[in-house]
């Protein structure tokens, strides 16, 4: 009896037939059918597509979230520099988060108990959140009335002095924040409320997309986290703005169509002193000394056409020598350099 075929009456592919499934596969894998709203199809490269979160969805693309993040980090510096002078004592801070979350998810991250200040920033919408630990707060407390700001064990809520005192401390945070968009815009910031828990926060909608500003802050040997949220559009006029700002800075300052020259007219009757010379010439100072009158000086006749213009002393431009109405003048050919 024949043994059976194992692969009965199928057909064995070739090694060319094996490479060209391969490269299908490897085509499919590398390639995504993306189906648009009117129903049409067509294939993107999976490296252009970029995944989406919706349990933490963002509002800002990588570029505006990297400019955004370079202006939070000039905040950073510029709050430190004064809580420190504020304080009397070092400030350290540094910023060890940026990025996007849900108003529910926000809150879960916000410790219990806790000074979180409500406020806001005129004249846009929405309220905005500052979460300062308990335990920082009451160190800064403590260093406002002369304390050596020494970390303590502290699981209870601010008395109402401590939070009048921590008050001005959290005004000039929200001050330096406003500061850092007066090229922009003019804000003014509000406080309208104070809680010592997030459980039953609610000052927008839970899926509300928060911008959420982690600082890591030291003073003495205390070292706690500070958190800033803002709902999306809060920030969205700012964006806005912001990405106008950087498109205008960044066009061709040489450009005749974005340069304009305004002239003062305060200027009209002002006198300038204006003198024309020229270079080439060089005489040791014995034979300058033997100089008198009648004596001539050669001149080479390139010289006459290279007169350096100055006006107060800055070369200006360049001239050529000559006469107009029997007084000598320099007509001027170019720009100096």
């Amino acid at each position: 009896m024949e043994p059976a075929d194992p692969f009965g009456n199928q057909e064995v592919l070739s090694q060319s037939d094996v490479e060209r499934l391969l490269a299908q596969v490897a085509e499919q894998e590398s390639s995504a059918e993306v189906v648009s709203t009117g129903g049409s199809s067509k294939k993107f490269s999976r490296d252009s597509i970029q995944p989406y979160d919706f349990r933490q969805p963002v509002f800002l693309s990588a570029g505006e979230l990297r400019k955004l993040r370079l202006r939070q980090e000039d905040f950073t510096r510029s709050l430190a520099a004064r809580m420190s002078i504020y304080l009397r004592m070092e400030f350290g801070l540094q910023m060890s988060r940026l990025g996007t979350l849900t108003y529910e998810r926000f809150l879960e991250s916000i410790s219990n108990p806790t000074h979180l200040t409500l406020f806001k920033t005129d004249p846009l919408r929405g309220v905005s959140l500052l979460d300062i630990p308990s335990q920082l707060g009451v160190i800064i407390v403590d260093r406002l009335l002369g304390g050596p700001a020494q970390a303590i064990n502290l699981e209870r809520d601010l008395s109402d002095i401590e939070s009048a005192l921590l008050d001005q401390a959290v005004q000039i945070i929200l001050n330096e924040w406003c500061n850092q968009w007066s090229n922009l815009r003019e804000l003014r910031p509000v406080v309208v409320g104070h809680e010592s828990s997030g459980r039953f926060l609610q000052t927008t909608s839970h899926d509300t997309v928060m911008l959420v500003l982690a600082l890591e802050a030291k003073l003495g040997d205390c070292q706690e986290v500070i958190q800033m949220g803002f709902p999306c559009y809060t920030l969205e006029p700012l964006m806005r703005q912001l990405n106008a700002h950087i498109e205008a800075s960044n066009a061709d300052p040489a450009s005749p169509h974005n340069q304009t020259i305004k002239w003062n007219n305060e200027m009209n009757e002002v006198q300038v002193h204006i003198a024309a010379d020229w270079d080439g010439l060089t005489m040791s100072a014995r034979n300058v000394a033997r100089l008198k009158v009648g004596d001539m000086v050669p001149l080479e006749p390139q010289f006459a056409s290279k007169i350096n213009v100055r006006m107060a002393g800055v070369p200006k431009f360049i001239g050529r020598l000559g006469r107009l109405d029997d007084k000598w003048a320099v007509e001027i050919t170019s720009p100096a350099k």
